[in-house]
């Protein structure tokens, strides 16, 4: 048996997979203050519903996959370890200077934004390697023990090491690492050359910045998360969710933490791609992932997931970069929690504040007063308030209805329904744009693509989303509640090593690049011998970063082979990479000289040669008949009723009408034809 858990900002998905491959989902409210805690909990709901006790039901399980928004919640809370930042001699502004970029080059009234780690806890150490990796300055080790003193004076909880062309020459952090452990033994730290090896200084430095802050605290939050499993019965392997959109061993991710940060939002392209690959001809797939507190936009182009290296926690240039490459997510405050309000010249909005798990919307009745798009849903009919999650959970239509009159319509001067389709409006709009900077503004056009709606809220409103972008079907999978979660059982067990290699398409070093993937290839080995014995399936991929002379930015092109012994595969590799340049910049220079910059080796292992999809039926209730909705097109309408794991498979339907499971409604007006496939999941079209 599988677990697969994904923590979101209102409720905790879980997703099992059985001996026999059936899945089955389970939400429990999160706890912002103890995530862990609605882990168990949807475990206990689990457990119950199977009628067995916790530590029963986990010791039957294997492998529990975990998602968590932990990291990066820490970090924008400013809730990360005091951390201390030594970098060589004379460069102590890597931090501030960044890379030069900005969003607003004449809006002068923004400040400059501050630094991951202040400059008072930036310290220079005197030593220097030059950038053919030889030793300029040596490593002044006494003033390195005089920098800890200052260290422990200031209670620094942990260390970010990044010297000048460590990635040439990495003998100055090493000895600085043994000296860490020698006189602050305890304190964790990251060094450069280990955690990211890239050549550009700050990303590098802002990586090991960030990896190091989150050491103490995910340290702590994964051990507590294991051992609470542990004690509560699991004796399985517990593994997370990494930002590549593949997973760790949580020992593992604790010794890079930095991995954790896009962990559960990255899984859902994985499980839209595949939905969409058993149920749609169409190459390109918009992932669509609606939660209580964000919108997330993903995409599947010509049958791969887009991986972005420009990754920034908050505005690009204004916030801080990962320094790492990870799936490209788009995110928007605008959820099933997402507040409606009015703003003093009369306009309505929608997020990006977000009710939550606490207080929640106001129909939770958990002491939430402020209007919410789920609170909009459920006025306008589109959600039964005694069957949410499953009837787990009463909704208060009536106080639902009295917030929205009192702080929207009131204000608006409009009817209660109007402001409760204005609240579903305004947000539809907002996911549109969110949809429309990842895929108009990137080449793709929503005409030629399937929307995969995901998440609980993703059938509010997708029908309507998909409608304003042109985008002629919808596909709603049958574990679309849980996505995320429900691609952490679809993925692999992953890790990638890079390395730096500088040479050029005129003076090729056959030998320096054969040395440097054979060491890429012994990491991924070791890798696979190790985490991954017993794996249903192993693969290597290997990559270089390239450029054409006097360009400053690479791109990332798959290697075909990785041991260059004839002219041939050098002349393979030149050709990939011209066709990758003009696919991405519509341009090749056939003239040009290349520069090999870096390589990656990625060790990919299928921890499971399972592919089921499939819920198990055990939730079938009868349903009929129909239910009063308000569109703002058509005002009050009958819509027919269904339950979605009743319905007849390739019966065609026509709406308006709601289609519902325990944990998900899907909307569908008049002009909506649907009907559910072989698969299982509903197809609809607009």
């Amino acid at each position: 048996m599988r677990f697969a858990c994904d923590t979101g900002g209102t409720f905790t998905d879980l997703v099992i997979e059985d001996d026999k491959g059936g899945l089955k989902i389970y939400k429990a409210a999160t706890t912002p203050s103890d995530p862990v805690k609605g882990v168990v909990d949807a475990l206990k709901l689990a457990a119950s519903d199977m009628k067995l006790t916790l530590e029963s039901f986990l010791s039957r399980g294997d492998i529990l996959v975990h998602g968590t928004t932990h990291a990066i919640n820490a970090i924008i809370t400013n809730n990360t370890a005091k951390t201390a930042f030594l970098t060589t001699e004379g460069h102590p502004d890597i931090l501030v200077l960044r890379e030069g970029g900005r969003i607003e080059p004449f809006n002068f009234e923004v400040p400059y934004p501050e630094p991951y780690i202040p400059r008072s806890l930036t310290f220079e150490v005197p030593e220097r390697i030059d950038s053919a990796g030889e030793i300029h300055t040596a490593l002044d080790e006494k003033a390195v023990i005089s920098i800890f003193e200052r260290l422990k004076e200031e209670e620094v909880e942990a260390v970010a090491v990044c010297f000048l062309w460590s990635i040439s020459n990495s003998q100055h952090e090493i000895r600085l690492g043994e000296l860490l452990q020698e006189y602050l033994p305890g304190v964790p730290f990251s060094l450069s050359h280990q955690l990211n090896p890239a050549l550009r200084e700050y990303r590098r430095a802002s990586a090991t910045a960030i990896d190091a802050s989150l050491k103490p605290l995910m340290t702590k939050y994964l051990g507590g998360l294991t051992d609470r499993l542990k004690i509560s019965g699991f004796n399985g392997r517990t593994l997370v969710l990494t930002s590549q959109g593949g997973m760790l061993d949580a020992s593992d991710l604790a010794h890079k933490p930095i991995h954790a940060i896009n962990s559960g939002p990255s899984m859902a392209p994985i499980a839209g791609r595949h939905y969409a690959q058993i149920d749609s001809d169409v190459p390109n797939v918009i992932i669509a992932d609606t939660g209580g507190t964000t919108f997330d936009v993903s995409l599947v182009r010509q049958g791969r997931i887009p991986m972005t290296k420009e990754t920034w926690i908050g505005q690009p240039y204004r916030g801080h970069m990962t320094g790492f490459p990870s799936i490209d997510i788009k995110s928007v405050g605008a959820g099933g929690g997402s507040i409606a309000w009015v703003d003093s010249g009369g306009l309505l909005h929608v997020g990006p504040k977000s009710a939550g798990a606490v207080p929640g919307p106001v129909c939770y009745g958990t002491g939430g007063d402020e209007p919410t798009l789920t609170d909009a849903c459920l006025t306008l009919g589109y959600v039964d308030a005694d069957y949410f999650l499953g009837g787990a959970m009463q909704l208060d239509s009536d106080n639902a209805a009295d917030s929205i009159n009192e702080k929207i319509a009131k204000k608006l001067n409009i009817s209660t329904m109007d402001a409760a389709a204005a609240i579903v409006s305004v947000a539809t709009e907002n996911m549109v744009q969110a949809i429309e900077d990842i895929t108009v503004n990137q080449g793709i056009d929503p005409a030629n693509s399937v929307l995969i709606g995901g998440g609980g809220a993703a059938g509010l409103n997708s029908i309507f989303i998909a409608r304003r972008l042109g985008c002629p079907t919808v596909l709603i999978p049958e574990t679309g509640a849980g996505l995320s979660a429900a691609g952490a059982l679809m993925s692999d067990l992953t890790n990638e090593y890079r390395a730096t290699f500088f040479t050029t398409s005129g003076s090729f070093d056959r030998n320096g690049v054969n040395i440097t993937l054979n060491n890429l290839r012994e990491q991924c080995q070791a890798f696979i011998d190790g985490p991954g014995m017993g794996a249903a399936s192993q693969e290597i991929e290997f990559a270089v970063e390239a450029r054409y002379a006097s360009q400053v930015w690479e791109i990332e092109v798959p290697l075909n082979n990785s041991i260059f012994n004839q002219d041939a595969h050098l002349d393979a590799m030149i050709e990939d990479f011209h066709s990758m340049h003009e696919q991405i910049f519509a341009i090749r220079d056939p003239g040009s000289i290349i520069e090999f910059v870096g390589w990656s080796a990625t060790a990919r292992c299928r921890l499971s040669s399972s592919k089921s999809t499939r819920l198990i039926d055990n939730n079938k209730r009868l349903v009929s008949g129909s239910r009063k909705v308000y569109f703002s097109e058509t005002g009050e309408v009958e819509a027919d009723l269904y339950d979605f794991s009743s319905m007849e498979t390739q019966t065609e339907f026509k709406g308006p009408a709601i289609i519902e499971s325990p944990f998900t409604t899907v909307v569908a007006d008049e002009n909506t034809v649907f009907f559910r496939t072989s698969t299982g999941s509903l197809l609809m079209h607009s």
